[in-house]
């Protein structure tokens, strides 16, 4: 139980010092304005080749449509839960991609006001002292009108910890993690056609950690310390973000579609939207909680591993030996596979019992997450086990027999490191019908043994 937790606590400091950059960076003093800050989105969005003819666009309205508001502990306030300003977000975003000019539509009653103001100025002042002073230009209009919103923030998608704590001494980690949903269309003022959608969804995360001791040291000296920080990442960073990746997405389905063109000709175009579809795949395989899926083509699998056979029989003394293995695997549907393995493996009891044993094995495997890149799997199934040499035990007492049937179920884990190579863990029990594996036959419980062992899996 010590070393158990131990091992808890070396986990929790080193996932401290891996999560907690902010608590080595701790404010002290005040600090003045800056620059806003960038997001993973806003360099591809500023790297995109300029556009051949930046196209105009009106945005009304961007803006929360979920409604929710902040949640505390007991109940709500009435703060917001996400930014109000969302259409100040978009426009800035449009503006930075070079391929929008933004004309205001948000507040154009201001705009209007504020026309009809110069305008009557004009007529009443200047036109008198300057008959020719030419008239107020006409306002830009809009080929284009961008709607869409903010329209879902979930909460608490994820939620997780850890921690331990051992004669007064303890720490925990923990942390959240909510996701925002954001829609963009683009409309054609002259025919009211929902020429593109695009929808792109950005997880927000939030982390707590905490360390403590409250132990006497001494008679009446009681040592008492705490120390801890929280991480959360800004709501309105990740609604900039998101926004910045709908903008960029609008851009690159247009040119995919035929709507606008980048500077460059056709290459340029191409290598845009070859780059974007790529990017596109990885995601559209990417499910809620970034589990990547993929189908997978090939049916067909054989592997090669290694590892150790340890015996549990009458004898105390257990010594690891080798494990050597032919596998080929099927897939009969994407949650099941069958498969037969030839194995080569020694168990050893020290001088008591050592011998060299082959066996044939026969599976049915289930796949518990057949789409995954890191996916658990569990077997069973029956087998022939012979051993290879003859065998004298410390008491001289030989025995003839040497073929066992037996059967025998497992678990492993699986990660793949291309569609055609991955790398296996496993672990398995091996149950025999007889009590002569070691060559005595001793108690109530037949022999048996386990198998331990890394693989790496080739698929065809």
């Amino acid at each position: 139980m010590f070393k158990i937790l131990k091992l808890c606590c070396a986990i929790i400091v080193l996932w401290s010092f891996s999560s907690c950059a902010a608590y080595f960076n701790q404010p002290f003093q005040k600090s003045s304005s800056r620059t806003g800050e960038l997001t993973t989105n806003s360099k591809p969005l500023l790297n995109l080749p300029p556009a051949v003819d930046p196209v105009e666009v009106a945005v009304y309205n961007f803006s929360d449509q979920t409604g929710q508001y902040k949640a505390v502990e007991n109940g709500s306030t009435f703060s917001t839960a996400v930014t109000q300003g969302g259409t100040t977000i978009l426009i800035k975003a449009l503006e930075d991609s070079g391929w929008f000019i933004p004309i205001e539509r948000e507040n154009l009653s201001n705009l209007s006001t504020e026309r009809n103001i110069i305008r009557n100025t004009k007529q009443e002042y200047i036109k008198n002292l300057n008959p020719n002073e030419p008239p107020l230009p006409a306002l830009l209009y809009a080929g284009l009108i961008l709607e869409g919103g903010i329209i879902s923030y979930d909460t608490n998608i994820i939620t997780g910890g850890i921690g331990a704590r051992y004669f007064g001494v303890g720490g925990s980690a923990k942390y959240r993690q909510d996701r925002i949903t954001v829609y963009l269309r683009a409309v054609s003022t002259s025919s009211g056609e929902i020429l593109k959608t695009v929808y792109v969804s950005k997880t927000i995360l939030s982390q707590a950690l905490d360390g403590n001791i409250f132990r006497f040291v001494k008679f009446q000296r009681l040592l008492e310390a705490e120390t801890g920080i929280t991480h959360n990442e800004p709501v309105q960073m990740a609604i900039q973000d998101a926004v910045e990746k709908a903008v960029h997405d609008l851009i690159v389905e247009g040119v995919q579609d035929g709507l606008w063109y980048a500077r460059g000709g056709d290459e340029v175009n191409h290598n845009l939207v070859t780059t974007y579809l790529k990017n596109k795949e990885e995601d559209d395989n990417t499910e809620l909680y970034e589990r990547l899926l993929i189908d997978r083509p090939y049916k067909n699998n054989l592997s090669l591993s290694g590892g150790i056979g340890l015996i549990d029989g009458d004898y105390q003394k257990k010594n690891p030996g080798v494990l050597a293995r032919l596998e080929y695997q099927h897939d009969i549907f994407p949650h099941l596979s069958l498969g037969a393995s030839i194995n080569y493996f020694q168990l050893d009891n020290g001088n008591a019992f050592k011998n060299d044993f082959g066996s044939f094995d026969l599976n049915a495997q289930l796949n518990l997450l057949p789409n995954d890149d890191l996916a658990p799997y569990i077997y069973a199934g029956s087998g022939y086990l012979r051993a290879l040499d003859s065998f004298s035990n410390e008491n001289n007492i030989e025995d003839s027999k040497s073929d066992f049937l037996k059967m025998q179920y497992g678990a492993g884990l699986r990660y793949l490191l291309s569609p055609r190579i991955g790398i296996k863990i496993f672990g398995e029990h091996h149950l025999l019908f007889s009590d002569k594996l070691d060559y005595i036959e001793q108690g109530k419980r037949d022999d048996h043994y386990y198998n331990f062992g890394i693989g790496i899996n080739f698929y065809y």
